[in-house]
């Protein structure tokens, strides 16, 4: 099939050969041709009594009609599984408008990507920093959208038990800044009925109730217990980990891993990883025998510096195509595909990963 597309730079659009020739797919949903058979096309033009529709602009029509019945029988505004969008930052020549945050979450596929465990903690920090400072800044749409996904992020903390901390944060966050731009601000910058979000509110705070609520069942192993690892072991197990909370929480298990938690090589490990040695020498911080008190220390320096962020997976951003992409690792692996359709000589010279911070700041102007 010839490329055909509104614009040359395009990854087209889609087809799919008919007994009468080529036809251009339209998507809003997998079930979208399903749940609207009925829907008549001249029934749908012969609605509107005051306009009159014909060719083309029929059939314009007719998509509205079945997307905003679809969008009123389903949860989802869009149906976009995307693993790669442009970004758009001002109007060329060939390319007109910008894309913006909205679009992003909407087309990008956060939904999947929640599924897969190297992937959750970074969209669900994304959506956190969104719930912070971005979500009156977000169309009805994309709205709608974040708080399906939200949805399909809770249900899977209470069926899997996956790091319930930062979801909880995360709805607190977002019930903080609800609260706040309804009652304080005013209700006349969030896009959508009052009545909506009062049900959205009611919502988030079942959803605390129940993650509160969340009660992990103590696993069956037949094999060595974590107790029974020689204690070097169990001190690089702690090693290991990057969240001094998760180090708090381990040691109060046995009196023998309280030991560990306190050791002061534990966190001085975990300064240097966080934070540069610049950072350590305008906050040093002294025991009384004047030595470095290395916990102090880290809680010290975490509330005057960001802390470094680590992610199993995330979004990876082409400066050579300025296209924002998902980077399936097995693909990259096997099949060398850099995730996206590059034109570059090298494209993996051209990638950059993203953070959700970056992310944010991707899609201001």
């Amino acid at each position: 099939m010839p490329f055909l597309g509104k614009d040359w730079r395009s990854p087209g659009w889609s087809w799919k050969k008919t007994d009468v020739g080529w036809k251009r797919i339209i998507f809003y949903g997998h079930e979208l041709e399903d749940n609207n058979k009925e829907i008549d096309l001249k029934a749908l033009c012969s609605d509107n009594k005051e306009n009159v529709f014909v060719g083309e602009v029929c059939e314009l029509a007719s998509a509205k009609r079945k997307k905003d019945l679809y969008n009123n029988n389903t949860k989802s505004q869009f149906v976009f599984t995307d693993k790669w969008i442009y970004v758009q930052k001002g109007s060329t020549k060939e390319r007109h408008g910008y894309c913006t945050l909205g679009e992003a979450l909407n087309r990008l596929d956060f939904s999947s990507a929640i599924q897969d465990l190297s992937r959750f903690n970074y969209v669900a920090k994304l959506f956190q920093l969104i719930a912070r400072s971005q979500l009156r800044n977000l169309s009805g749409a994309a709205q709608k959208n974040y708080f399906n996904i939200l949805e399909k992020i809770v249900r899977k903390v209470l069926d899997d038990h996956y790091n319930p901390r930062l979801v909880k944060d995360l709805l607190q966050d977002l019930s903080s800044t609800l609260h706040s731009l309804a009652i304080h601000v005013g209700r006349c910058v969030l896009v959508g009925n009052v009545n909506i979000w009062l049900c959205r509110l009611k919502t988030i705070h079942e959803w605390k109730q129940q993650l509160n609520n969340l009660h992990i069942p103590k696993q069956i192993c037949n094999g060595v217990s974590f107790n029974e690892l020689p204690l070097h072991t169990q001190n690089d197990i702690l090693c290991k980990l990057s969240d001094a909370c998760d180090i708090i929480n381990l040691g109060q298990a046995t009196p023998t891993l309280q030991s560990l938690s306190e050791s002061s090589i534990l966190w001085k490990k975990l300064c240097h990883f966080h934070f540069s040695d610049k950072q350590f020498c305008k906050n040093l911080v002294l025991s009384k025998s004047d030595h470095v008190d290395w916990k102090l220390m880290y809680f010290t320096l975490r509330k005057h510096y960001p802390m470094r962020e680590q992610y199993g997976d995330t979004l990876h951003f082409c400066k050579h195509c300025s296209i924002l992409f998902w980077q399936d690792r097995h693909l990259t692996l096997l099949l060398k595909d850099c995730g996206h359709p590059c034109t570059a000589i090298d494209p993996d010279s051209c990638l950059m990963p993203i953070s959700p911070q970056h992310f944010i700041e991707l899609f201001q102007f």
